[in-house]
């Protein structure tokens, strides 16, 4: 199983990001009615600042949040989530 990591290297960045990438597809479903199809090109911009998909983004953000607080381990094909030993 391939581990996907989506966090950023801060949470202000990642934040950035998602505030970069909603506003870029809201403005790829809100304006074209007055930009004109041009405003089409703004959703593959959101979908580079998103990582792919807002789901994706959520993903990275609690990836983010908890870096360095949870470790994750497997044994005997059983994996837990803990919290990280100081």
């Amino acid at each position: 199983m391939a581990e996907e990591d989506f966090a950023s290297a801060s949470l202000t960045r990642h934040l950035a990001r998602g505030a970069a990438g909603f506003g870029a597809l809201a403005g790829a479903v809100a304006l074209p009615p007055v930009a004109g199809p041009a405003a089409l090109l703004l959703a593959p911009v959101a979908l580079v600042a998103l990582r792919g998909c807002p789901t994706c983004w959520f993903v990275g953000l609690l990836q983010t949040i908890s870096r360095g607080r949870l470790e994750r381990s497997c044994r005997d094909g059983r994996c837990e989530v803990r919290r990280a030993r100081p």
